[in-house]
This record gives C-alpha cells, sequence and structure tokens, in this order.
C-alpha cells in the first residue's frame, strides 16, 4: 500500500496575467488530517479546484495513490474518491435529507427502476448516526441548522466510499457546540482511514486538529510543518512574511456628535426595545450567541426589515427608514453577513461591484456615466484596499473570499457613507486581511465615520470597539466599555445571566 494517497509535485497554474500556483507540492497520507493556510489569494481555492477538477494545472504532477492521474472534471475526482465541501455548502434546501445524500447515486428497486426510498432513508440513518446525528431524513434539508447540513454533506461523502475530504472553512457558519460536533466527527473520519485537508484562517483549531501543516503565499509553497512544530506566531509569520506584533490595532480618536439615535425599537418576536446611541468617531461592537437578535437589529436599522415601533435619528433628526435606499440616502452602509448572497452581483466585474452604491457622481448631465473617472476611482480603492488580483475587470466569483469582502467595502467606501454597520467583517479572512480590516475601520472613525461590528468573535468584539453592547433574545442584556470588561462578563450578559443598564452615551 503507497504510503501517500495523493502526491502534487511541481503545480503551476497560470490565468491571463496572474500566476496562481507556482511549484506547489504537496503530500497527504491515508487517515491524515493536513491542515492548509495561508492569505486569502495565497492560492488555496485555486489548489482545491486543481484536486478537485475544476481546473486543470499547467505544469506539475498528481499522483493518487501511486498512480499518476489528471482530472478533467470533478466527477473524475470523485470516481478515485477526492470530494470537497466547501464555505458555501451544496446542499439542495428542497430536497429530502435523503434525496441530498444520494444526490447522482440514487438506489433503485431490481426489476423495477423505482427509487427504493426505503432502502436510501435507511442507510442515510446509518450515516449519520455513525456522526452523531439523529434527525428526520425524510424531511427537507432547508429545516435544518447549517451544522446540521454541513453533516448532510459528510454523510453523503461516507455514503461514497470517499478517501480524500477536502474542507474549506467549514467551522465559518457555525455555532460554538456544531464546531466541537464537526472537529469531532473530523477526528472520527480519521480513525476510519479518511484523509482530510483542513482549511481554515481560525488557528487554533488548525492547532488543535491537524497532524501537519503546509503554509503557502502568493502562489508558493513555503512550508509543511508537524504540529509539534508549530505554534499560530509561526504559521502567521510565514502566512503574511511578516510578524503580527498587534492583532487589533486600536485608533485614537474623541468621540464626537450623535450620529444615530435608535430608541425602543421593537420587531414582534426578535427584537425588545432597543435603545441605544452611537457617536462619530467610535465603534461600537455587538455581542452575542447565535440567535441572539445582532444581525436582525441591523437589518431593521437598514429597512431591510420592517419595525413594529421605536424611533432612529441621524444626527439629531428622526427619520422613516422603510428601505435600504431610504437607510442609504441617509448616509449608512451596510456589511452583511452574506456577502455573496446580499453583498455582491457575482457574475460581474470589479468594476460594477465597486461603484454600485455611487454611481450618481460618475455622472455626466444626468445620465451618461464617465468611464474614465470610474475607472480612476476604482483603480484607486484597489490600491488602497490591496485587492488581488488587481485586474478592475475581473469576475467577482473568480476572487478569494477575502478579496470578495474587500470589494464589498469599496463598494459602501464609493457612497460616501457616515455611518457603517458590519455585520462579521472577517469571517472567513486570513490574519493578515483581518488587520487591514480593522485599520479601515480604525481610519473610518478617525475620518468621523461612526461604525458598528456584530462579531460572533469574542476576541475581535474586545478589540477593535469602544463600547460593547451584548444581546440576548431580542434584547440588549449588557453594556460595556471594552478597557474594563472581561469575556466571562460579556459571556454572563450574553447568556441573560446579568443586566446591566444602558446609559446610551
Amino acid at each position: 500500500m503507497c504510503e501517500y494517497l495523493l502526491s502534487l509535485k511541481g503545480i503551476c497554474k497560470r490565468f491571463p496575467g496572474v500566476n496562481a500556483l507556482t511549484d506547489v507540492s504537496l503530500d497527504v497520507k491515508n487517515g491524515e488530517i493536513h491542515a492548509l493556510c495561508g492569505e486569502n489569494g495565497a492560492g488555496k481555492s485555486t489548489f482545491i479546484k486543481i484536486l478537485t477538477g475544476v481546473y486543470q494545472s499547467n505544469d506539475g504532477e498528481m499522483l493518487c495513490e501511486g498512480k499518476v492521474v489528471r482530472f478533467n472534471n470533478t466527477k473524475e475526482s470523485f470516481s478515485l474518491g477526492i470530494t470537497a465541501i466547501y464555505q458555501e455548502l451544496s446542499i439542495l434546501p428542497n430536497l429530502t435529507v435523503t434525496e441530498n445524500i444520494f444526490l447522482g447515486r440514487e438506489l433503485r428497486i431490481p426489476g423495477f427502476g423505482l427509487l427504493d426510498y426505503r432502502r436510501m432513508n435507511q442507510l442515510a440513518k446509518t450515516a449519520l448516526l455513525e456522526l452523531g446525528i439523529d434527525i428526520d431524513v425524510t424531511k427537507t434539508a432547508s429545516e435544518y441548522t447549517m451544522g446540521y447540513q454541513q453533516m448532510i454533506e459528510i454523510a453523503r461523502a461516507l455514503i461514497a466510499n470517499v478517501k480524500l475530504i477536502i474542507m474549506d472553512e467549514p467551522t465559518s457558519s457555525l455555532s460554538g457546540r456544531e464546531v466541537d460536533v464537526l472537529l469531532k466527527n473530523i477526528h472520527m473520519l480519521k480513525e476510519k482511514g479518511i484523509a482530510v485537508i483542513y482549511i481554515s484562517h481560525r488557528l487554533e483549531e488548525v492547532l488543535a486538529i491537524a497532524d501537519r501543516i503546509t503554509v503557502i503565499r502568493d502562489g508558493c509553497k513555503i512550508g509543511t510543518m508537524e504540529r509539534s512544530e508549530a505554534d499560530e506566531e509561526k504559521i502567521i509569520r510565514l502566512m503574511v512574511g511578516r510578524t503580527l506584533e498587534e492583532k487589533f490595532p486600536r485608533h485614537q480618536t474623541q468621540k464626537g456628535e450623535i450620529a444615530l439615535r435608535v430608541r425602543n425599537l421593537n420587531q414582534r418576536g426578535r427584537l425588545k426595545d432597543i435603545s441605544f446611541d452611537l457617536h462619530k468617531g467610535e465603534v461600537i461592537g455587538f455581542a452575542g450567541l447565535v440567535g441572539a437578535g445582532r444581525t436582525e437589529l441591523a437589518r431593521a436599522i437598514f429597512g431591510a426589515d420592517k419595525i413594529d415601533g421605536g424611533i432612529i435619528e441621524i444626527f439629531g433628526k428622526v427619520v422613516k427608514i422603510n428601505s435600504p435606499k431610504d437607510a442609504i440616502h441617509h448616509g449608512m452602509a451596510f456589511l452583511t453577513e452574506d456577502r455573496k448572497g446580499q453583498g455582491l452581483i457575482l457574475m460581474h466585474d470589479i468594476i460594477v461591484n465597486s461603484t454600485l452604491t455611487g454611481l450618481k457622481k460618475f455622472c455626466k448631465f444626468g445620465y451618461f456615466i464617465d468611464q474614465k473617472m470610474v475607472v480612476a476611482e476604482v483603480d484607486e480603492m484597489m490600491r488602497e484596499l490591496q485587492i488581488h488580483p488587481a485586474i478592475p475587470k475581473m469576475t467577482t466569483r473568480l476572487l478569494s473570499g477575502g478579496n470578495q469582502q474587500k470589494v464589498v467595502i469599496a463598494k459602501w467606501l464609493c457612497s460616501k457613507a457616515k455611518i457603517f454597520i458590519f455585520d462579521e467583517p472577517t469571517r472567513g479572512i486570513d490574519v493578515g486581511a483581518k488587520v487591514e480590516v480593522y485599520n479601515l475601520i480604525n481610519r473610518l472613525v478617525n475620518e468621523g465615520a461612526a461604525v458598528i461590528v456584530i462579531s460572533s468573535e469574542l476576541p475581535e468584539v474586545m478589540g477593535i470597539s469602544d463600547r460593547i453592547l451584548v444581546m440576548n433574545s431580542g434584547k440588549i442584556t449588557g453594556e460595556f466599555s471594552c478597557l474594563e470588561v472581561t469575556p466571562e462578563e460579556i459571556l454572563k450578559a450574553a447568556t441573560g445571566g446579568i443586566s446591566h443598564e444602558c446609559k446610551h452615551a
């Protein structure tokens, strides 16, 4: 039996004007958890697509169990036991759990040709029970949470007897308990002899689960190390080519006038008597557990969802915000949690996406868009935000997750907003790009903007906020100064354990 399930040697991939991968070599052992780390744009996504047959390499060699292979499509890679579970799951929500698990590999009743639902339901149930999941497999997938849907994808791989599962940012949309379940099941896969390539920006997970860690930077392999040789600082240094002395750079500004005042905002079944003030030059962080109501609050303020009562003031003036268009008119920006579904038009290029909210300022005579002015502004934003590849006409769906997030930020910078709501701004973004986003937030408040940050990462909320508001069950249950609060106090408030009177100041 060959020691390595998969061996890649000297892999290169070129696109017009861009070398995405240069001389990358990697080995994966049977039953190994091999982490792949790198900044957004480092080449991880391209590497995955070569492994799964989406792309074909320009140079190099790939061996599967010692035999030279070349995948021309995903079907060929899957036939040899390789599959990928992406950050955006491939679950079809209107199909049942069983139908998702057996999609494309349905079992039929011999001699009749009819689908054998009885047998498929039994096998689907057994596969999920192996993962510690006991759910009704005859219900549609949409009835279950993201964590359960991810287990459905893993069960699909188990049914197909795969040998290697590639997991791309698998915990980015999961709650703490769901993360624990996933990591436990990854160890179970390892015990079954199934190899896992684990891609995550959460280095604490990488260090907890990986047997070996490979780092790539700018399309090149920087090194592979055993877990015992690695620590977070070393991985970061290899990823970004420098040390990150300060993960959360602090801003020094004076609070100005109240930019946003919310009083007694209510939304039936979601939000209860929400009141707070946000000043110019201030960052307020919203913390809370999954389902606490933070995103619902952001959507309500921005007019994406209707409210049942309450008052919103912007710079001292009571306003009616019935739609996102109204919010934008009043100088608000909302960077949504779902950048692909709600923040971008993926089929269009960087130019179109970056200028969606600010087209009026590029118009001549009220009708004609000055394309030279548009391109000049986009070029400047791409340099400022370090969007890579720096090709304005590149289709946005081809960018890495972190660079897609930067395009969303560019879109709102173009709007000249003064109140920014960032919902999970660094989800799926590497450590180097996170610092870039934090520096951007600092720059915004230094220029007089007011910023709300919603984040599920407690160190992030504590590291970049001036004040922290904690939510539980649609209510604000705690208000803290970032300089005085402890993680324990925030978690108590997040679980409804304590309640601090909010001062609205």
